[in-house]
């Protein structure tokens, strides 16, 4: 998982870091955060998501798949997002990628380098919080997979 710039609240912290190890006694997995753009603050929406854009795609691997945290993604339930990962994991990608952008969202780069979109929900989250979701979201989905009681408990 990727994500732009560091979380600051520590009640998201402690929560993304629980369901990081969770999810990792499933998969390999990383949170790999990527550095706030500098000067961000005197960059417009479309100057920052281009800086955002170059910098996370100087990091793709040619055999990665890339799977953008978007709010035009596809929405599934937790079952169907259990299937849908189970199918990406079977790719012959090396990595999957999921990518959380900024809080404008990706570049048309972006857009065009994306095999997926993936919604969380029809409403908005910060993408600091999208973070946590996604984890927990990933947690069940493998829990799902494996038919442990989580996802009913």
């Amino acid at each position: 998982m990727w994500v732009i710039g560091k979380t600051n609240a520590r009640y998201l912290e402690e929560g993304i870091e629980l369901y990081e190890k969770r999810v990792k006694k499933y998969l390999p997995f990383e949170i790999q955060v990527l550095p706030d753009v500098k000067n961000a603050g005197v960059l417009s929406a479309l100057q920052l998501k281009e800086k955002e854009g170059e910098m996370v795609i100087s990091r793709l691997k040619k055999d990665d798949f890339l799977i953008l945290l978007d709010e035009k993604g596809q929405h599934y339930t937790s079952t169907q997002l259990a299937q849908q990962l189970d199918q990406w994991l079977m790719m012959s990608a090396k990595r999957l990628v999921l990518l959380v952008g900024g809080a404008y969202g990706f570049s048309d780069e972006v857009y065009a380098k994306a095999q997926a979109k993936l919604a969380l929900s029809k409403m908005t989250f910060s993408h600091q919080m999208v973070r946590l979701f996604l984890l927990e979201q990933l947690y069940r989905a493998m829990s799902i997979l494996r038919n442990e009681p989580y996802h009913n408990a």
